[in-house]
């Protein structure tokens, strides 16, 4: 048979991160829960993935990563975010699990990051036939601006250098056009929310949504107009549930 490698990963709850599997389509082929908490699961005949139990493991520090290439990145992103739509009743864009948006990245691939309750990243990308290298960074002050604020907030899980490089562009730089203007608000509202700014995060999607974009330019953001719609879902989300919290507090 040909080779196939089953990346093994770690998780402090067996159970708790089939259930989050189970959202997103996988099936479970084997779950052990003694001696040694172990499970096996795939998703259709190419993704296979393995997990053992480890109580120690914390999500929030976890290095623990793969890679999953595919030539459906688009198909698999819609099925993912319709599941965790489905579980959670929104899709979750912040903390742990979250999933990331959908990007063309400057490497030639085409993906997106899911960050499994055991703190795992998957990173699904689909090559573009773009050189799979990374190109210059754009020379225009705001596009690149936009460029730098992406790899640190995002790639680099640094949001809030991120949105340091990405506020002093849109205080003192034009934007070459309404689409990368959008570009840039939702991507610092996505750092707002990892940030906790839930003010920001209104702010910037409410600019976003107030720009005059032609047909052509919401088709050329299809990407970037789904992460909106899921950031929006998550603020409002977030809005309920502390409003529910006061309710409790006040009427206890």
């Amino acid at each position: 048979m040909p080779e196939k490698t089953i990346p093994i990963l770690p998780c402090p709850s067996i159970p708790e991160l089939v259930e989050f599997y189970e959202h997103l389509g996988f099936t479970v082929d084997l779950l052990q829960t003694r001696p040694n908490p172990y499970a096996a699961l795939s998703y259709g005949d190419g993704i296979a993935l393995q997990f053992f139990g480890h109580k120690a493991v914390e999500p929030a520090g976890s290095w623990s990563t793969c890679y999953i290439t595919t030539d459906r990145v688009d198909a698999l992103y819609a099925a993912f975010r319709a599941g965790l739509k489905a579980a959670y009743g929104r899709v979750p864009t912040r903390g742990i699990p979250r999933i990331g948006q959908l990007k063309d990245t400057s490497y030639g691939v085409r993906q997106f990051l899911v960050t499994d309750p055991g703190g795992n990243c998957l990173r699904i990308g689909q090559p573009t036939g773009a050189p799979q290298e990374h190109t210059p960074a754009p020379q225009e002050p705001f596009a690149r601006a936009l460029h730098q604020a992406w790899l640190l907030g995002i790639s680099k899980e640094d949001p809030a250098q991120g949105a340091r490089v990405l506020d002093r562009a849109l205080s003192h730089v034009s934007p070459a056009s309404p689409s990368e203007y959008y570009r840039a608000l939702v991507l610092r509202a996505d750092l707002a929310t990892q940030l906790d700014d839930p003010v920001t995060v209104r702010a910037r999607l409410s600019e976003a949504a107030a720009l005059p974009l032609t047909d052509q330019e919401r088709a050329a953001l299809t990407d970037e107009r789904t992460r909106a719609t899921d950031l929006a879902a998550e603020g409002e989300a977030e809005s309920r549930d502390d409003l529910d919290a006061e309710a409790e507090a006040e009427a206890g």
